[in-house]
């Protein structure tokens, strides 16, 4: 069993340093010169460390706008799929009601279908809303989603009914059941889909660059896109503005590390 748990941790090793090799290639990069950035055979370590890549980072973009509208933007679809999806993950996981199955499959239906199918649609309702250019044209499509649902569905599903039967006798509603027992005890799969909403709103190209064409309402992925020219690429400094633009990702997963992981092993194990 010992050699078997050897190969098992080799195995892992192996597969984090594949993972972190993509990051540290960034982090090298962010400081080299261009022509070190393009020298065939690739250069691993800089001559020179070019802490300046940074410094024009600022200079070329307004950094802290596209961060300041990339936290509101993913904090407003934190906090709104954190509460509609727990609702409707409630609703489906507890409360009969005609037609429940069917409408959850119907939920979990739009999980097989692309998310560029819903590009057109969408659009054509922000523009009927004259909400272009705006910050909730990003944010309200991103406050709900299936795969939200069906994870905390799962998760209330495998807490005990004893405890709702306990609070129908002590005079609760519904709501107060849901708010205050089975919200507090869902805690672990609520920070898993947290993280999980605000890696892919941080994160989100396509629909930003879609709905906003203003400096002032980019969000950072798309003032990072920017910095990749039609014909030339300057690899440093966009490697730089990329590493600048994980790192507050980076620090949340760190923090909640062992939260994300409890939660999504309850949620599988129920």
């Amino acid at each position: 069993m010992k050699g078997k748990n050897i190969w098992i941790h080799v195995i892992l090793i192996i597969g984090a340093v594949m993972m972190v090799i993509p990051f540290i290639w960034m982090l090298l990069t962010s400081l080299k010169t261009y022509a070190e950035s393009v020298h065939i055979p690739p250069k691993i370590f800089p001559k020179d460390f070019q802490w300046k890549n940074y410094e024009e980072v600022f200079e070329l973009l307004p950094f802290f706008k596209f961060m300041f509208n990339t936290i509101i933007v993913t904090v407003a679809r934190t906090i709104g799929q954190l509460f509609l999806c727990s609702l409707a993950a409630y609703a489906f996981a507890r409360i009969r009601f005609p037609g429940r199955n069917i409408l959850f499959v119907l939920v979990l239906s739009v999980l097989m279908v692309p998310s560029q199918v819903f590009l057109l649609p969408q659009y054509m309702i922000i523009v009927k809303l004259n909400w272009l250019n705006t910050l909730q044209s990003v944010i309200v499509p991103g406050l709900f989603s299936a795969f939200g649902t069906f994870l905390l569905r799962q998760f209330f599903m495998g807490l005990p009914k004893e405890l709702e039967e306990a609070a129908r006798l002590d005079g609760c509603n519904h709501f107060q059941i849901y708010w205050k027992i089975m919200l507090p005890l869902a805690k672990p799969g609520l920070i898993a889909l947290g993280i999980f909403t605000a890696l892919w709103s941080w994160n989100e190209l396509m629909w930003p660059l879609i709905v906003n064409s203003s400096s002032e309402k980019m969000t950072l992925s798309v003032g990072l896109s920017s910095l990749q020219g039609q014909y030339l690429t300057n690899y440093p400094i966009l490697m730089a503005g990329s590493f600048l633009a994980i790192l507050p990702m980076l620090l949340l997963f760190m923090f909640l590390q062992k939260r994300f992981i409890e939660g999504i092993a309850i949620t599988g194990g129920k």
